[in-house]
Order: C-alpha cells, then sequence, then structure tokens
C-alpha cells in the first residue's frame, strides 16, 4: 500500500507539472528528494555526525531501493569488443601477428613437454627444452617490434607463457633433478619459492614503468636459463648448495638491484667476452658458475653505486 500511494503522488506530480507548463515537473527529481529525506528520518541518517555512529556506506548498503525510482542503464557502446591486432587489419598484419603468437604459444607448449618429460625422469631432456623455451621467449618479442605487430593482447599471451614456462616448468625440472641428492621437503620449498617469486616478478613488470637500461631484479627469462643450464650440464655441487643457489635465485627474482639488460652486455668490450670463451675451453662447469655468480652479484654492486652517486 505504501509504494502504491508513492506511485500514484508521482504520477499526480507528473499531470500537474504538465498542466502548469512547467518542463522540469514532468520528471521524479522533486519525488526522488522526497523519498530521500523520508528514508534520512525513518534510519537516522541525519545522526551520522554523533561519535560513534555507523557510517553512512553502512546504512545506504542496507537501506531499501524504491520501484518506482529509475534504474541506471549500461552503456551499450562499452560491452564492444577490443581488437586484438591493434591498427590496419590487412592480411599481411594477421599473418605476421599469427606467427608471432605461434612463437609465444611454441614456448608455452615446450613448457609443457619439459614437465612430463620431468615427471618421466627425463631431466635433461627437460632441460634443454627449457633453454628452447628461452629462445622462443626471445623470439616473440623481437618479431613482434620488428614487424610492427606489438600490441597488449601479445604482451599479456607473454607473460602468461612466461608462467607456465618459467614459473612451472622450471621449478618442476629442478624439483625432479634433486631429487635423491636432497629431502624432499627442502627441493620442494625451494621449487616453490622459486614459482612465487616469478609470479610476483611478473605481476610487477606488467604495472611498473619500463627502465630501457636495466631489469629490476633478475628476469624470469634469465632465472630459468640459469636453472635449465645447470641441470643441463650437470654442476658437480652437493645437493643442499644447490638449493640455497635455487632459493637465492628466486629471491633476486623479486629484488630491487638493477641488473643490465642483454642489449648493454652486447656492448661490453671485446675482451671481456673472450675470456668466457677460453674459460669454457677449459671447464665449461666451472666457468659457467663463475658467470651466474658474477651476474647475481652485479645487481648489488649497481645498486651501492647508484645511491652513492645520487
Amino acid at each position: 500500500m505504501r509504494r502504491s500511494s508513492t506511485f500514484a503522488r508521482q504520477v499526480l506530480l507528473v499531470r500537474v507539472g504538465r498542466r502548469d507548463g512547467d518542463p522540469r515537473a514532468t520528471d521524479l527529481t522533486l519525488t526522488e528528494h522526497r523519498y530521500a529525506d523520508r528514508q534520512r528520518r525513518r534510519y537516522g541518517l541525519d545522526r551520522l555526525s554523533r561519535p560513534g555512529a555507523v557510517t553512512r556506506a553502512e546504512i545506504e548498503a542496507v537501506m531499501p531501493v524504491s520501484p518506482a525510482l529509475p534504474m541506471a542503464h549500461t552503456d551499450e557502446a562499452t560491452a564492444g569488443s577490443i581488437p586484438l591486432l591493434p591498427g590496419e587489419r590487412t592480411m599481411a598484419r594477421r599473418m605476421k601477428f599469427a606467427v608471432v603468437n605461434a612463437c609465444t604459444l611454441s614456448s608455452l607448449m615446450l613448457g609443457m613437454l619439459a614437465i612430463f618429460l620431468a615427471m618421466q625422469g627425463e631431466v635433461r631432456i627437460a632441460a634443454l627444452c627449457l633453454i628452447a623455451c628461452v629462445i622462443f621467449d626471445g623470439l616473440d618479442g623481437a618479431l613482434a617490434r620488428r614487424l610492427g605487430v606489438a600490441s597488449p593482447f601479445g604482451a599479456q599471451m607473454d607473460s602468461l607463457a612466461d608462467m607456465c614456462s618459467f614459473g612451472l616448468a622450471a621449478p618442476v625440472v629442478v624439483y625432479a633433478s634433486l631429487a635423491g641428492s636432497v629431502s624432499t621437503a627442502a627441493a620442494a620449498v625451494a621449487c616453490a619459492l622459486v614459482a612465487a617469486c616469478a609470479a610476483i616478478r611478473l605481476a610487477r613488470f606488467n604495472v611498473s614503468p619500463k627502465d630501457g637500461r636495466f631489469f629490476c631484479g633478475v628476469p624470469t627469462t634469465m632465472a630459468a636459463a640459469v636453472l635449465a643450464l645447470t641441470v643441463a650440464i650437470g654442476l658437480p655441487v652437493p645437493g643442499l648448495v644447490l638449493v640455497a643457489g635455487v632459493a637465492l635465485l628466486a629471491f633476486a627474482m623479486v629484488s630491487s638491484f638493477p641488473y643490465a639488460k642483454l642489449a648493454r652486455l652486447v656492448k661490453l668490450p671485446p675482451w671481456l667476452w673472450l675470456a668466457p670463451v677460453v674459460g669454457a675451453l677449459v671447464d665449461i662447469r666451472l666457468t659457467f658458475a663463475l658467470i651466474v655468480v658474477g651476474y647475481l652479484v652485479s645487481g648489488p654492486v649497481l645498486w651501492l653505486r647508484q645511491r652513492r652517486t645520487a
């Protein structure tokens, strides 16, 4: 009855407004204000300024809404689909776009294959699949920029593929390689740290401003490459040392230390590249370990240098 009387008064207000010739009286503004004032008096909204009173948002959340008030409608223009490939949508650009995303999906599939191989005990072959994942991951970004088909969709696809290949497949391969040499709990904790830190690293990278010179923390691609090469060449170190190294690499991914990008490393003097080449001919395992340790230490060194010059 109360709702019916409210609706009847609205109809009378509309008719009186039309009879008086006032165009503003044809809407329900007066009724809305009157109904809102009635709700404020009924539910005590005027007493919200008292200390310890319930907040306005809590009361309005349970306040009944009149069926006579107009309902808001969603804008149908915002419901349209967003194109996956911005810009001109020609057949040539679509083919280029498909090739780039095929590289991303190849990295994803190779990561899945590495998991299956690690479950069957083929850890060396699984590590080689991870190395192929790293190659395809670098190839899709380079092709997207070279062919002019870079898009937000491709960036999200790359991030999801990285999480599967480097955040999940790499820890599984490492866990399978550590089986029998260390306790199951220690290997599980170290590999779980890699997965968690990879997720944090990728999410932070997606929302952080990009720096053309340095990475903030070790990138997931670099961490996965280090883990894959460690398993592939079989470093002759105790299992506990490997577990500690895996955990250290995981924390390095989420650290705020600056690490140089590959473009800056390529610009180093040629004689610096000659040393690891000669070392690899003598002892590839020791050379690889020294390169990894040197790269991990370079982050804190650059961080301290930046703080001194700031």
